[in-house]
C-alpha cells in the first residue's frame, strides 16, 4: 500500500492528543509485531474513537482501518480519513439511511463485499489491517458477541496471497484504568500471533461466503472470541470484576509487607498483570471448589467493609503506628505546607481559567455521547481545540487588562505581551496542578489520618492486618491446589 505523505504528520499529532488526554499510556508486546508480511489487528471495543487512536498511535507499522462510510461526508473529517487509508464500511444501517430505507439485500451485500475485498487487498499486499470485530463499542466488563467480519477478512486475505505467506492475527488487549477520566492511564499490549488448529489454518477454495466458507468462518470467530476473552480479561460482571481488583491491592500489600519492602505506586501494566494473576486463579479454583471460593471472596468483601469503615488502604496497615520521629512530623508539616498553603493560589487560577471549558466539555459530551463509552471520545476531540483556545483567550484577557493598568498607572511597566504569555502559561500549569491537586490533598490528609487513626485504634488495625495475612495465605493455598488438581487431569 502506498502510504500518504501526511500519514506521519496525522499520526504525531493524533499522539500528542491522547498523551495529552492520557497521564500514562504503557506498551507492551512490541516484538510480537512481524516487522514485514500482512495482519489482522484484533481487538475489543470499550472506548469508542479513542481505541483505533490507541492502535494507530501506538502500533509502530502502518494500520489500515476501516469506518462506516458516513464519516467520510464530513470535509475534515472524511480528508484525514482518506489520509490515512481508512477503508469505508457501508453498513445496512446507514445505507437504509442514504437510501430512505430502500436499500436491497443485494446492495448491502455487494457494499459489504466492496469493503472487505478492499482491506483484504491490503492485507494481502503486506499491510496492517484493524479491527474491532464486536461490531460495537461497548461499557461491559467482558467481550461481547464477535461477528463474522474480521473471519471473512482474514480468509479472503489468504486467498489473494496466493503461494505467499498467510497474514498474521494479532489481538491486542486495550486496558484503561478510568477509560472516560481525562488524564487517567491506559495499557496496549501486543499479543503473539494466533495460533490457528490445523482444520482452521487452510486457504478455503471458494467463496468465503459459500456455505463451506461460512462455517469456517464461523469456526474461526469463536476461536477468536475466546482467545481475545483471555487478552481482555473479561469478567461476567462488575461486581466480580472489582472483587479481583479487591484481591489484587490485598495480595501485593501483604506480599509487600512479608518481603519488608514498601510498596511504590503501580503502574497500570503491573495492576493488568496482577488482575489476570486473580482471574486466572480464581477461574481455576472456580472448577474445583465453588463453595470454597464463595466463602473466601465473601471473607475478602467484609475486609474491604472494615477497610474502608476506618478509611485506610491495605498498605496503610503497615504505616508507623504514630507521628513518631520528629524528621517524619517535620516532613509531614513541610508537606502540609506546600499542599495546603502554596499550591492553593496556582490551583485556583487553573481552576479559574480551566473549569468554565471543562463544565462546557463535560455537557458536551454527555449530550453528545450516546453511551458512557463514546464520552472519553467526545472530550479527546473538543479538548484538543477547547484547551489551547481558553489559555490563548486568557493570555488575550491578561494582555489588554494590563495595557488598560499600564494607562491607568504610567508606572506599571506596558508589557501586554509578557503578561499574556505569562497568563497563558499559568493557566495550562495552573489546570496541570489542578488535576492532580485532589489526588494530592487527599494523600496528604490520609498520611497524617493513618498515623492518628492507628494510634487511636490500633487493635483494630491489628486484626485487620492479621486478617489481610490468613486471607493471602487462603487464597494462595486455593490457587495452588487448583493448579495441581488441574495438572492431574
Amino acid at each position: 500500500m502506498t502510504r500518504s505523505r501526511a500519514y506521519p504528520w496525522i499520526q504525531l499529532l493524533l499522539r500528542a492528543a491522547v498523551n495529552l488526554f492520557f497521564r500514562r499510556i504503557e506498551v507492551a508486546g512490541l516484538r510480537n509485531i512481524p516487522r514485514e508480511g500482512g495482519g489482522l489487528v484484533v481487538s475489543w471495543h470499550p472506548n469508542g474513537l479513542v481505541d483505533p487512536g490507541l492502535v494507530l498511535t501506538q502500533c509502530p507499522r502502518p494500520v489500515v482501518f476501516g469506518a462506516r462510510h458516513g464519516l467520510f461526508s464530513y470535509p475534515l473529517l472524511g480528508s484525514l480519513l482518506r489520509e490515512v487509508g481508512t477503508v469505508p464500511i457501508y453498513r445496512a444501517s446507514d445505507m437504509d439511511g442514504d437510501m430512505g430505507g430502500d436499500a436491497s439485500q443485494e446492495s448491502r451485500r455487494a457494499a459489504n463485499r466492496k469493503s472487505l475485498e478492499a482491506l483484504a487487498e491490503r492485507v494481502a499486499e503486506g499491510s496492517l489491517s484493524a479491527l474491532f470485530p464486536e461490531g460495537i463499542s461497548h461499557d461491559e466488563p467482558g467481550l461481547q458477541a464477535l461477528r463474522s467480519g474480521a473471519a471473512r477478512l482474514y480468509y479472503r486475505a489468504r486467498q489473494l496471497a496466493g503461494e505467499g505467506p498467510p497474514p498474521a492475527i494479532l489481538l491486542v488487549g486495550l486496558h484503561y484504568d478510568d477509560k472516560q477520566m481525562f488524564r487517567s492511564s491506559a495499557l496496549v499490549t501486543f499479543h503473539p500471533p494466533l495460533s490457528l488448529p490445523p482444520q482452521l489454518d487452510v486457504t478455503p477454495e471458494g467463496d468465503v461466503d459459500s456455505d463451506a466458507g461460512r462455517e469456517l468462518c464461523h469456526q474461526l470467530t469463536t476461536h477468536m472470541e475466546q482467545a481475545l476473552r483471555e487478552v481482555v480479561h473479561a469478567t461476567d460482571s462488575w461486581a466480580q470484576h472489582d472483587l479481583m481488583h479487591r484481591a489484587r491491592r490485598l495480595v501485593r500489600a501483604e506480599r509487600a509487607h512479608r518481603a519488608g519492602i514498601e510498596p511504590e505506586r503501580t503502574t497500570i501494566g503491573e495492576r493488568v498483570l496482577g488482575f489476570s494473576e486473580i482471574r486466572t486463579g480464581y477461574q481455576q479454583a472456580m472448577q474445583h471448589d465453588p463453595a470454597r471460593v464463595n466463602a473466601l471472596m465473601q471473607r475478602v468483601r467484609q475486609y474491604d467493609t472494615d477497610l474502608r469503615a476506618m478509611r485506610l488502604e491495605d498498605y496503610d496497615l503497615d504505616a508507623p503506628p504514630s507521628l513518631g520521629s520528629k524528621w517524619i512530623a517535620l516532613l509531614l508539616a513541610m508537606q502540609m505546607l506546600g499542599v495546603f498553603l502554596l499550591l492553593p493560589p496556582l490551583v485556583a487560577l487553573g481552576y479559574l481559567i480551566n473549569l468554565p471549558t471543562a463544565l462546557l466539555l463535560i455537557a458536551i459530551a454527555k449530550l453528545a455521547a450516546r453511551k458512557k463509552k463514546d464520552e472519553a471520545t467526545v472530550k479527546l476531540v473538543a479538548g484538543m481545540l477547547a484547551f489551547p483556545l481558553t489559555w490563548i483567550a486568557a493570555g488575550v484577557l491578561a494582555g489588554i487588562g494590563h495595557h488598560q493598568l499600564h494607562l491607568g498607572f504610567p508606572r506599571i511597566p506596558d508589557a501586554p505581551w509578557l503578561a499574556g504569555m505569562t497568563m497563558a502559561s499559568l493557566g495550562a500549569v495552573g489546570g496541570a496542578a489542578a488535576l492532580r491537586y485532589l489526588a494530592m490533598a487527599r494523600e496528604t490528609a490520609r498520611a497524617v489520618r493513618v498515623r492518628l487513626t492507628r494510634s487511636g485504634a490500633v487493635r483494630s488495625v491489628a486484626r485487620l492486618r492479621r486478617e489481610r495475612s490468613k486471607i493471602f495465605d487462603e487464597l494462595v493455598a486455593l490457587v495452588e491446589s487448583s493448579e495441581s488438581e488441574q495438572s492431574m487431569t
